[in-house]
This record gives C-alpha cells, structure tokens and sequence, in this order.
C-alpha cells in the first residue's frame, strides 16, 4: 500500500509538468527509444499504471472534451483553452503528451513485457493496456510508429505504420493477454503495486480479462462506419465465444482511483484547483441534458447561479467578448465531494477523490446497443437501458429519479438512424471525463451534432490532431506534418 502513494506521489509531479503547460521537448531525447534498464517488473507495473490514469486526465482529455463541446474554453480568453476550443492545437503542444505516452507508459509495458516472460500475470496486463493506450495514439494521429518501437538501441528512428495494419494487432494483442492472465502459474503475481483493479489476484483477475474483452469490442465498433459488415461479423464471433466474459456492472469499471491527499488527486479536479477559470460547462453538453431534465447535471455541473437549480453553458457560436466567469463548472462527478462549500465569491473546495475513468460498463452497454443496432447479437433496447442506469447510478442518481428519467426518455424509437442518434447521443453524456471516446464516435456516427465555433481556426470540426513538433524536428521516419485543418482521417473514418 505504501508503494501506491509513493509512486503516485512522485508521478504526479512529473505528469503535472508534462501535461499542464506548454513546453518544448529535449531535443536530445527520443521518445520513441526504450531506456535501457532493468527495473523490477513490479515497480513498472505502478509507474505505467499511474502515468496512464494521469495522461487520462491531463492534455488528451482537454483537447478532446473541448473539441466534443462537454466542456468550453470559450470564456476564458486568453487562456490555452480558448485557443484549444477555437481548435488552434499545435505540433508543440503535443510534444509532452506524446512523451508521455511513449516515453513513460509504453517504455514501462515494453519493458514488463520484455522481461516478464516467466510472470505472465504481469506480461498479460501489460498487453492489455498497451493495446488500450495504443488504441489512444492511432484514434488521435492515424499513422504512428508502432513495429519498430520500443527496440532499445537498436532504432532510434522507428518508422510510421500504416494506421489500418496497426488495430489488428492490437486486438490480438489483447486476445493473448487472455491467455497469459489465464496461465496455471506465475513466477510473480502482481498485487496492491496494480493501481487499477486493486486486491488479491484472485479477485481481479477476472477484471483483467473483462477489460480486454471490452476492449477488443469497442475496437471492433471502429470499424462500423468503414466496413460495418466486418464489424459485425467480428463482434458476432468474439460475443459468442463460448465461456466469453465482458464487463458485467460498475464494479467492473476500468478506471484509476484518486485520493484526498496532496499530490494524489484527480488530474481534472487538480486541474481546475490550478486554472480555475480555464474551462466551463458547454452549451451543446447542457442542452442535451436540459431538453430531458437529465438528473446528471447536478453531478455533472455546479449551478449558476449557486443554488439556483440552473445550469448555463458558453455557446460555441456566441462566445462572450472578454473572459467571464457566469457559466457551470465542473462538479462532484470528476471532482469528488465537496469538502468546503461555497460562501459568497469563495469556490467550493473539493476532495478531488474522483476516479479517472477510461472505459466503463455503461460503455460496453452502450457498444452492444449499438452492435445489436447492426444486427450483432443482444437487444438494443436492453441494452440502451443498462447502459443509461448504469451511468446514472455511478454518477450517484436515486433509483426514483432513474425510473423517471427512462420512463421520459429510455425507450428507442424511429428509424435505425434515429435510434443510433439516440444511443450516441446518451453514450455522450454517460462518458463525460472519458478522454477521446466522445470524438471516436462523432466521427464515426456524426452525432451529436456539434455547431462550429464562430472563431474556429481550422474551419470544420478537428478529425485528428497534429504530429508533435518532436517528431518533425527528430524522427527523419515521421511522414511530415498533418493538413493545417486537421481534416485528415484515421482510417476508420474514412
């Protein structure tokens, strides 16, 4: 246990730096290159674990929350998010991200999986959430290194993989993690150094392969807009494999708990305490909820004013003319408790405990609704219901108000298209904290619709993000830079 808040104790100074400004990489660093040590499994296990919950909050959530109106930068001129909402999201501001993620997270899993091959406990965990942050990293660039990385000295200068070749390997990536989390015997079992999916290894194993599971479905779901009939064939064959586990309720959640404690709080709640008037409730994410009296929003969204049971977001096409505090902030849901109320023009102080969530169980209600939408196996009605009680329950809703809601708004009806906005458009606002996910399925689906922002710089809503400058400058391999108006593609949504 003192190993956890170690760990999290020094990781959190390291992501903050890495995530929070804008900064320029050490041009004498290769990102892509895995450091040549020895570690113990057990301490890279931590490292990678916490690296991942923290980037789950930081810049990738930022960007891809504002891009998907959940939240707004548009009031807070002239802050960094004003300028990542009018989508001026640069090469360098991608630097440390990117960093991260190979540098840390990846690097920490190669190196398990390197050396782990008599513990495949640790090597299949490792797998799974390399092909979860791989995932990530082709759903916002497309083409990425991804064959020759990770090589120690041996390539400094990994070549781009063509995005589509990347996703099936990932997905039997996953499938071999199974295996392995499977196997009768382990030279070393992980325990409380596993940040996520914490206690015996007999409780959590089970974990561990409902995630990979899950995994592999939402990956299969990216194909529906490029080949919808492979991605029901695929997720067809995967859900009916006999003894098949997925996520089965909340507990099952994937997702890194925070604590009330300096320097191991929620990077969203940190966030907020650090930049307090960078990001406001959205206009597009409230008028969703408000036109179904969503009992979220007060999970969700502070009021405003305060105690006035209203609820006010920044309009993306009329933006105030100079920064302006009168709108929703963030609240209980990715913050924790409120510890200290708000009294006059002091802020609520929070416990900033909230979990980071990266893929839940209402999610996976939501992909099988949707599959069986397409004809895979299940009830899309069924599902669309777990998957909308399941979201209320975590956010702390009372089963009265559940009831309500799902008698108001629970039922599909209309034409596919019409269900299909209706599950995306209840997925949206389950999965709000969620970096990336909510912008896969816009554009794989276009719902929710989303009003271009009047300032917007690229003309049209962002469908990738910018290669990092790093690459450009460093990787001779890095196949130039992304069109000016991020409209280039990744191969599912073509």
């Amino acid at each position: 246990m003192k190993l956890r808040y170690i760990k999290i104790a020094v990781l959190f100074t390291g992501v903050v730096a890495m995530t929070s400004c804008k900064k320029t990489l050490d041009i004498n660093y290769d990102p892509d290159r895995l450091p040549d040590t020895n570690s113990p499994i057990e301490q890279l296990l931590t490292s990678a674990q916490v690296n991942l919950g923290f980037e789950g909050g930081s810049d990738l959530y930022r960007y891809t929350t504002l891009i998907m109106q959940q939240m707004s930068g548009g009031a807070s001129q002239p802050n960094q998010t004003y300028e990542y909402y009018r989508h001026n999201i640069t090469g360098s501001d991608m630097n440390n991200l990117w960093s991260s993620i190979h540098a840390t997270t990846l690097s920490d899993l190669e190196l398990i999986i390197k050396q782990g091959g008599a513990s495949p406990y640790y090597t299949g965990i490792a797998k799974i959430l390399k092909a979860y942050e791989y995932s990530l990293v082709v759903d916002v660039w497309g083409d990425v290194p991804y064959s020759q990385t990770q090589q120690l000295s041996g390539n400094t200068s990994p070549v781009y993989d063509d995005d589509a070749t990347i996703y099936p390997k990932l997905i039997q990536l996953l499938a071999d993690a199974v295996n392995e989390i499977n196997a009768s015997s382990s030279a070393l079992t992980p325990g409380n150094n596993s940040v996520i999916y914490t206690g015996t290894w007999a409780t959590v194993k089970t974990n561990w392969i409902k995630l990979a599971n899950t995994l592999r479905l939402r990956l299969l779901l990216h194909y529906s807009k490029i080949n919808p009939t492979f991605c029901v064939q695929q997720i067809t064959a995967l859900v009916n494999t006999a003894g098949i586990q997925f996520m089965a309720s909340n507990a099952d959640n994937f997702q890194m708990r925070f604590y009330n404690v300096a320097n191991q709080r929620n990077p969203i709640s940190a966030f907020e305490v650090s930049r307090p008037n960078y990001l406001f409730a959205d206009a597009r994410m409230l008028s969703l909820m408000g036109a179904k009296n969503d009992p979220r929003r007060a999970f969700y969204f502070t009021d405003f004013p305060l105690g006035s049971g209203s609820y006010v977001g920044v309009s993306a096409t009329a933006l105030p003319p100079a920064p302006n505090n009168n709108y929703s902030r963030i609240h209980t849901f990715l913050r924790g408790p409120v510890t200290t109320p708000a009294v006059g023009t002091n802020s609520a102080v929070y416990a900033g405990d909230a979990p980071q969530r990266m893929l839940s169980y209402a999610e996976y209600c939501f992909i099988r609704a949707e599959a069986a939408l397409m004809g895979a196996p299940g009830n899309a009605q069924t599902f669309f219901t777990d998957g909308i009680t399941a979201s209320m329950t975590e956010a702390g809703v009372s089963a009265a108000n559940i009831t309500t809601y799902l008698t108001a708004n629970g039922t599909l009806t209309g034409t596919n298209a019409q269900k299909l906005q209706q599950i995306i458009e209840e997925k949206y606002v389950a999965l709000f904290g969620v970096s990336v996910e909510p912008w896969t399925d816009w554009r794989r689906t276009g719902y929710p619709s989303l009003p271009l922002p009047t300032n917007s710089l690229t003309g049209a809503i962002p469908r990738t993000l910018f290669y990092p400058q790093s690459e450009i400058d460093l990787n001779p391999n890095c196949p130039g830079q992304k069109a000016a108006n991020l409209q280039s593609p990744v191969f599912w949504d073509n």
